[in-house]
């Protein structure tokens, strides 16, 4: 069983811990054929008990999948996806900035610049991250590297995954807004390729900052909003105790991101969420990263700036 389970993944998990016990016995023994049958039932059981308990989740549990701790981070797709990563730090400014990674990277053999948010596991790793919220000088690194696929005519692939920027009172003083700006600012003006993937939450500007991209991809589970559930019942009903509340009205899903075409695709997760399959989940990611990098590959350096500035100037049109 996975070390964190949430309480309505737990059949799942308790049939995928099974299954994996008579795969072992199977490899360790010589009676494997006798087990066939039990495991294909088992495995049905287990993918029709997934579609009925993920097909009915609530806005607030797909946020509490959106960050379960075991979900595969930046560099997980990173090390899967990617091959010859050159991890580059710093802002030239100030510092660099854990919770934000990126650098020089190919994919399918052909040189990008990759750039996305790190959580960590476990406590040591979150404080190094800051849990995946950046301070300006996390921006300002993504910003450098912008400006250098820019120069060089590197497409740009991006991971989104943190609550929100770091909203603390020394990142507020190095200049937080001006940082996501002035990286918003990067983005829209660059030449090239860019291909957004949420594979978390995806929380407020220092989401946005990531993806101001030609495509963006959401995982199943993913979720994107201007404020957290937690931050929005905080102001509008003056407690947290309703954030569940507040996920749904925010319509901060996947589904809900689609159809407003916030977002422009939906990635599958394998059986229970991507945590519980980090290779079949990055297959996903890349198959996806592919497809909008294949849509994109013919037009020129302005016609992508322009797709890029018709997409997202046509978010929140309503037509009568």
């Amino acid at each position: 069983m996975a070390a964190h389970v949430l309480p309505f993944e737990k059949p799942i998990v308790e049939l995928m811990a099974r299954i994996r016990e008579m795969r072992e016995i199977t490899r360790l023994t010589s009676q494997g054929r006798s087990f066939d049958t039990e495991l294909k039932r088992l495995e049905e059981k287990m993918a029709r008990l997934a579609r009925e308990i993920f097909s009915d989740l609530t806005a607030w549990q797909k946020v509490q999948l959106s960050r379960h701790p075991n979900r595969p981070h930046t560099l997980d797709y990173i090390e899967t996806l990617f091959t010859d990563f050159q991890e580059l730090h710093g802002d030239r400014r100030f510092g660099d900035d854990a919770a934000i990674v990126g650098g020089l990277a190919r994919f399918d053999g052909a040189s990008i610049v990759v750039v996305g948010h790190q959580k960590g596991r476990g406590t040591k790793a979150n404080v190094k991250r800051n849990f995946g919220m950046a301070h300006p000088e996390g921006y300002r690194k993504a910003e450098r590297l912008y400006a250098m696929a820019d120069k060089f005519g590197l497409p740009i692939i991006t991971f989104i995954d943190t609550s929100g920027a770091y909203p603390g009172i020394g990142a507020e003083e190095r200049g937080q807004s001006e940082a996501i700006g002035s990286c918003l600012a990067a983005m829209a003006r660059a030449r090239v390729p860019i291909v957004a993937t949420i594979i978390g939450e995806g929380g407020s500007g220092g989401a946005l900052a990531l993806a101001l991209a030609n495509c963006v991809n959401v995982l199943e589970f993913g979720t994107y909003s201007v404020i957290s559930p937690e931050g929005c019942a905080s102001i509008l009903w003056k407690e947290n105790g309703v954030a569940a509340d507040a996920a749904q009205h925010l319509k901060m899903t996947a589904p809900d991101l689609l159809r407003l075409k916030v977002v422009d695709s939906v990635i599958d997760e394998p059986v229970g969420g991507a945590h519980h399959d980090r290779k079949a989940a990055a297959d996903l990611v890349g198959a996806a990263i592919r497809k909008a990098m294949a849509k994109l590959a013919g037009l020129s350096g302005e016609a992508l700036v322009e797709q890029r500035y018709k997409r997202f100037r046509a978010l929140g049109v309503v037509k009568e």
